[in-house]
């Protein structure tokens, strides 16, 4: 009898080991593969959730989570006003839940679509913007080009049109000195 508690004993002991060594593994799994995660895998989890976003110079963002890009995040601030955030401007982000997409789930195309190409398109729609700037400046205008490192922008009073008599003047930003970029919606 006492061999049978003996071996007993024994058993259990050494399941108890296998279930300790298999959490260890678990756990030893779980931290590689969130250490494999990109800011943008957990971001994409989030697209159509509300975020708020402290970016350089203090500016502060808020609104619902349209697209996300390694480049890139698109709100939809509540005043109905898009705010084209640099993601290189982003310093904290409130609202993530605990969920991120596989990393390396984004397409093929998608991945193509950096900023200077969003800017384009922003540029073609002619849209009155306020480009929100590192140093804390803002300036507002209409887009007029997007070169490979910087934007041209016909500064004139915001809501106004791009009227040659509005305009006060040509500035060229660099697009490394842009915070975000908010046009009407």
């Amino acid at each position: 009898m006492r061999w049978d508690e003996l071996f007993a004993d024994l058993d259990a002991q050494a399941e108890a080991l296998q279930i300790a060594e298999r959490a260890a593994e678990i756990d030893d799994r779980a931290r590689y593969e969130a250490g494999q995660l990109t800011l943008v895998d957990r971001l994409r989890q989030a697209i159509g959730g509300r975020l708020r976003l402290r970016c350089a110079a203090g500016v502060t963002l808020a609104g619902r989570l349209e697209r996300v890009h390694p480049e890139w995040l698109l709100l939809s601030e509540p005043t109905g006003r898009e705010a084209l955030v640099s993601g290189a401007a982003v310093r904290s982000i409130s609202g993530l839940g605990p969920w991120a997409d596989a990393p390396g789930a984004q397409s093929r195309v998608d991945a193509r679509l950096g900023l200077r190409y969003a800017l384009r398109r922003i540029a073609r729609d002619r849209s009155t913007v306020r480009l929100q700037l590192h140093d804390g400046d803002a300036l507002d205008g209409t887009l007029d080009r997007v070169g490979a490192d910087f934007v041209e922008l016909a500064e004139h009073p915001p809501g106004e049109l791009r009227r040659r008599a509005e305009v006060t003047a040509l500035v060229t930003v660099p697009i490394s000195a842009i915070v975000a970029v908010r046009r009407d919606g």
